[in-house]
């Protein structure tokens, strides 16, 4: 008996121990493995590379075009009755055929080399297109990652007021309980204090909004524990507005993907010129004819036969077609560069405007840091006044409302410059 319950016990703590040991540490994210685990996951990004596959499939469809096409053809024709030339029968009032058809393009007035230039481009779009989600993606993980940091704060902040509100309370009741103030001390300390708590229970929510919104774009379950490492330096480098602007120009997508609409504007006035030339083939053809489903020949047919051709297909008269045809490609491409001009133009503001941004966010740091200090330094002084008596119940709790504002203040600048250099490295088409 006593031997069973040794090995219950040393059976139980075995498997407390491995339970214990399965409950696996949260994983603490850093902004890199964010992003890294983001741009693995996301939906988003998958679909982008679903589309450069079929981009790589279209150039596949347009290369075979230059490759000879080989097909075969199998009919039966049936006459009301067999020709005949002077009583003497030519064909036969039925006949089956077979032909066997190989037909190689031998030009195509460059029609051929536009479509499949058009195609491989193509596979450049796509590859910016995805290349252009991954740097909107890397913005919304950091935006999501400052978010969690910041509502995180944003509690702290909001236990150390409810905290302070709570010693008003406490001597505002030991005063009044000795006659030193009135009831209304009591009063007015409880209702902030009130507030103050309402405010941490909001800060709590929204720090789990947070991390659900942090979750979701990581594709994770919206309610895994979120872990994040805290920033340590909250002075990011400002740069040169020029330099920022070139860098800008020669990285974002979105001109390179302007530059190769203007390629494929070149490729399809090509493709309109194409028109102009003839088109020829080469052709050859073996034929079987016969009076049976073995098409095996017949006295009026012969068993099989061959032809090759040499063909040219040349449509020179369309009423004005191909010319407008070209006009219209020539004029979506000054379209295009139009358009890229208005580009250059947005992106060079979008980098300057990042660049304000973020010298005010780093500008305001050290003035709200400092009003932090001078809030702290006031509620103290505040607090030995009203101890003293010789201020009121509300010159404490207008006190510890700066106070409150003065380190969200603080807090909202810390994180605004880190999601402003953000924002600048999206703008210059970096992550």
């Amino acid at each position: 008996m006593i031997i069973g319950c040794a090995i219950l016990v040393l059976f139980s703590g075995v498997i407390f121990t491995g339970s214990v040991g399965a409950q696996k540490k949260p994983k603490k994210y850093t902004i890199k493995s964010a992003i890294e685990e983001a741009i693995a996951n996301s939906y988003s990004l998958k679909a982008k590379k679903e589309q450069l596959n079929q981009a790589t499939n279209i150039k596949n469809q347009a290369r075979s075009d230059f490759l000879p096409k080989f097909s075969l053809n199998y009919g039966y024709s049936k006459l009301n009755e067999a020709r005949k030339l002077g009583g003497i029968d030519i064909s036969a009032d039925e006949t089956f055929r077979f032909v066997g058809n190989f037909t190689q393009p031998l030009f195509t007035g460059f029609g051929l080399i536009s479509a499949y230039n058009l195609s491989k481009l193509g596979i450049d779009q796509s590859e910016m297109n995805l290349e252009l989600e991954r740097l909107d993606l890397a913005l919304r993980v950091k935006t999501a990652y400052y978010n969690v940091l910041l509502a995180d704060a944003g509690i702290d902040v909001a236990e150390k007021s409810v905290e302070a509100l709570e010693s008003a309370v406490n001597v505002s009741r030991s005063f009044h309980k000795v006659g030193m103030v009135p009831i209304n001390d009591v009063l007015q300390a409880e209702v902030d204090l009130a507030n103050s708590v309402q405010a941490l229970t909001r800060a709590k929510n929204d720090a789990r909004l947070a991390r659900a919104s942090f979750n979701t774009i990581l594709v994770r379950g919206v309610n895994e524990p979120v872990e994040l490492e805290r920033i340590r330096k909250f002075d990011p480098e400002i740069g040169q507005f020029e330099k920022y602007r070139e860098l800008a120009l020669k990285n974002r997508p979105e001109i390179k993907l302007i530059d190769i609409n203007i390629q494929q504007a070149d490729q399809q006035i090509n493709l309109a010129k194409s028109k102009y030339w003839p088109e020829i083939a080469f052709t050859y053809n073996y034929i079987k004819e016969g009076d049976t489903l073995a098409v095996d020949g017949s006295p009026l047919h012969d068993r099989s036969s061959w032809e090759a051709l040499v063909t040219a297909q040349w449509t020179f008269w369309e009423w004005g077609k191909t010319v407008n045809s070209q006009r219209e490609k020539e004029s979506f491409r000054r379209e295009l560069m139009e358009v890229k001009n208005t580009l250059v133009d947005n992106i060079t503001l979008e980098v300057k405007q990042a660049i304000l941004d973020l010298e005010t966010a780093v500008e305001n740091i050290p003035t709200t840091q400092k009003a932090v200090e001078q809030g702290e330094e006031n509620l103290r002084v505040n607090e030995e006044r009203y101890k003293a008596q010789v201020s009121t119940i509300l010159d404490l709790l207008q006190a510890q409302a700066l106070l409150v504002q003065a380190r969200v203040n603080n807090i909202s600048s810390l994180y605004t410059s880190a999601l402003a250099r953000a924002t600048l490295d999206r703008a210059i088409g970096i992550y």
